[in-house]
């Protein structure tokens, strides 16, 4: 174990010696962790990260060179589009087929925002059943494995806050059906928070508060863990990445898979069609000939309203953070240093003051460093933009109650559900519902199947029916 000499050689030059204030008070286990924890971050350049954040120093965007980012619409509209989007949709199946892809969730969250104490994944949410968000993903993936005759590695990123529940929570649930080796997790780094005056602030007397680095942080973390490497052995050139909180999101998408290689694109991405201007997804821009996504917080109101005809957004293609990477892509950008600036997000977050005392706040004290993984889009060749169906693919959990809830998700559920129940012929009356398992659907197709083979069970009137 270091010496508090030896930690302070590492701290003073940046100027957060005040981490070991309390040292002569910790017994060998306490002082173990926090030497543990100082050690593995690299103090010269998270400290110059913070003082930036805290001057406001970023790179001001150039809003008058921004231009709205091109996107495949989802329908196409000439035949020229529709014979392209065919072709790209049996190139992905063929993919699919030989285990070109693999999936990617990033999980390293807990449920704080909904009231949860648990990691988010571990969050029940399925309108009949109350499946978690992992069963869905992971059933989801055992009916794309039916369907294309593979078996998908599942690559899922935690974070020291909640990767021993996870492992848990997966190992009690039997992998809900697909074989442990299939399911790989790991780790991402974690950052400390920092007061306003730049000090690394500390949890408790023989620990940092310390959060996960944010989802951007997944690049590095793919090759530190050996699952970059793991990749490549089994033949693995895709990803099909997603965020933990939205289980209406198309685990594998032949048509996004095939458009992303058949247009040799390093990063690709489904853009949902903002409802209006001031709805909080981040726009697809471009910026000097290269990709960006501006924040909705950032963007100006005239910019964010301006039409490019009556009626129509220019700005209109907003990120659901739903994503296909090639394996080469991540290789080449993490085999140097990666060279991505976080993101500053004020937070209350508790601390030891100078007295040893816990300080909860009441408003905003510190902030909180995290990287984003879409700032490795102006890193992309050929960055591509799909237009995805807000209805069938996107109804996140982020907030406890109102917009993006449980609630609103539980029904997006459920009409999704009617949706394609309609679309097979079957028209449910007032009061009736249907859950349909991602176990034997995860798309439209696979519901016509099912009706038209007469496999549809009586549905009982006024409650909510569950249809595996």
């Amino acid at each position: 174990m270091a010496t508090k000499e030896e930690l302070l050689k590492v701290l003073e030059p940046n100027g957060q010696e005040q981490i070991l204030t309390y040292w002569d008070e910790l017994d060998e286990n306490q002082r173990e962790q926090l030497a543990q924890q100082i050690l593995e971050i690299d103090w010269p350049t998270v400290t110059k990260w913070a003082a930036n954040a805290l001057k406001g120093e970023s790179a001001p965007i150039p809003f008058d060179k921004l231009t709205p980012a091109p996107y495949h619409a989802l329908v196409p509209e000439t035949e020229e589009e529709k014979a392209f989007q065919a072709k790209a949709y049996q190139h992905g199946v063929e993919l699919l087929k030989n285990g070109k892809v693999a999936a990617f969730t990033v999980a390293g969250g807990q449920g704080t925002r909904l009231g949860y104490d648990g990691p988010k994944g571990t969050y029940e949410v399925s309108p009949a059943m109350h499946k978690s968000l992992f069963q869905i993903f992971a059933e989801a993936l055992l009916r794309n494995q039916a369907k294309y005759g593979c078996k998908f590695t599942w690559y899922i990123m935690t974070s020291k806050i909640n990767d021993a529940a996870t492992r848990a929570f997966f190992e009690k649930n039997h992998y809900f059906g697909l074989e442990k080796e299939q399911v790989k997790m790991f780790k991402q780094a974690m950052l400390p928070a920092f007061g306003l005056d730049g000090k690394a602030l500390l949890a408790a007397k023989d620990s940092l508060a310390l959060s996960p680095n944010g989802h951007g942080g997944s690049f590095v973390a793919l090759r530190d863990s050996g699952a970059l490497e793991d990749m490549k052995k089994k033949g693995v050139t895709i990803l099909s990445y997603w965020q933990v909180d939205n289980p209406l999101i198309k685990v594998m998408d032949p048509l996004f898979i095939g458009l992303h290689d058949m247009t040799k694109s390093d990063m690709s991405s489904r853009a949902l069609i903002k409802r209006d201007y001031a709805e909080k997804l981040g726009h697809f821009c471009i910026l000097d000939g290269k990709m960006i996504i501006v924040e909705y917080s950032d963007m100006p109101v005239e910019l964010a309203k301006q039409e490019d005809k009556p009626g129509r957004l220019a700005y209109r293609a907003g990120s659901p953070a739903m994503h296909v990477m090639s394996v080469d892509f991540i290789d080449r950008i993490t085999s140097g240093t990666l060279e991505f600036n976080p993101h500053r997000a004020n937070k209350k977050v508790p601390y030891i003051n100078d007295n040893g005392e816990l300080v909860v706040p009441e408003s905003p004290n510190a902030i909180k460093l995290e990287f984003f993984l879409f700032d490795a889009l102006p890193l992309a060749k050929n960055p591509l933009v799909l237009e995805a169906c807000r209805d069938e693919q996107f109804a996140p959990v982020k907030n406890k109650e109102g917009e993006d809830s449980p609630a609103t998700c539980r029904a997006a559920y459920l009409a999704r559900g009617r949706k394609w129940l309609r679309a097979a012929g079957v028209v449910l009356p007032e009061g009736m519902e249907v859950e349909l398992s991602t176990k034997s659907f995860v798309d439209e197709d696979d519901v016509k199947e099912f009706v038209k083979g007469g496999h549809l069970p009586p549905l009982k009137p006024n409650c909510i029916n569950y249809v595996e």
